[in-house]
């Protein structure tokens, strides 16, 4: 009997125990997925004692982390991935041997998704594009913003981050410079019009990072009011409820390619649960699981 489960709060609104209970299901393994609603430290500091005690002692075999404790748990922890390290950010822990590591698995999770789709009619209709001619628009300077950047910028795009508080996005990339996590340079720019209509010519992918548009506020976009979409571009937006968000709307509406972010959460979660169990993750029955939210 394997025991997993998701550290973060608040946590009503997860879909992950839908997605680990179908690969257990599928590949027939005995088992359950429990939430860990945790608030943030230092008050919760029995609760995080108490759990990560289950988890050295194999009473748990393997937790998920998200809102507010990606970066609280790194103290809890024996060893960090050099992605998670790099990113500065955990989103799953697994044993090995006596130790606890911390990995993170939204990084490849994104660019395994990106990947897909632009395999699938997300590829801009320029000519055979390289990746490192394309610009990425990053929208938001949080969590999200940091693993999505560190990844597109390993995979050699160029990348600009926009941020409505442009000091939050400026110390977010001072941070990664810090460690050593980008390649290039990432430009910070504010999000508005102004901003972003100087540099839209260059962008090929818009990424919306933040929680504009995400149930229950559906009508929310972060997109600037009166600022018409880069030409060509793929607009990737990491809400995946809605499925379709008012950006996304926005976005088909002028003729662009859109996807959310359902893929990416479905990949993470296969990778984690990869790490914890060793066998290949069921991706198929994982997505059937939270195809209809």
């Amino acid at each position: 009997m394997v025991h997993f489960g998701l550290i973060g709060y608040p946590l009503g609104h997860s879909l992950s125990p839908r997605l680990h209970t179908a690969a257990l299901q599928e590949l027939k393994l005995e088992g359950d997925y429990e939430l860990f609603p945790v608030s943030p430290l230092p008050e919760s500091a029995r609760s995080f004692g108490e759990l990560f005690e289950r988890l050295r002692s194999g009473r748990l075999n393997g937790l998920n982390v998200t809102i507010p404790h990606k970066q609280s748990v790194i103290a809890w922890l024996d060893e960090l991935t050099p992605v998670a390290r790099s990113v500065g950010a955990v989103n799953t822990i697994f044993r090995k041997q006596e130790r606890l590591v911390g990995d993170n698995t939204d990084v490849p999770g994104f660019i395994a998704d990106l990947k897909e789709v632009m395999e699938h009619g997300g590829r801009s209709a320029e000519p055979d594009p390289k990746p490192c001619t394309f610009h990425a628009l990053v929208l938001g300077a949080g969590g999200a913003a940091r693993a999505v950047s560190f990844a597109l910028d390993y995979i050699g795009w160029s990348v600009t981050m926009a941020a409505r508080r442009l000091e939050q996005a400026e110390e977010l990339v001072k941070s990664m410079k810090l460690v050593n996590a980008i390649n290039q340079e990432i430009t910070v720019v504010m999000l508005n019009q102004s901003s972003i209509g100087d540099i839209k010519s260059e962008i090929r992918l818009v990424v919306n990072t933040t929680p504009l548009g995400m149930a229950p506020n559906v009508d929310a976009n972060p997109w600037p009011n009166g600022l018409t979409f880069p030409q060509r571009a793929l607009v990737y937006d990491l809400v995946y409820n809605p499925p379709e968000t008012a950006l996304l709307r926005a976005a088909k509406a002028a003729g662009l390619y859109t996807t959310n972010g359902l893929g990416m959460l479905v990949e993470q979660a296969a990778l984690s649960f990869e790490r914890w169990t060793g066998q290949p993750a069921p991706r198929q029955a994982m997505r059937k699981a939270v195809t209809v939210i």
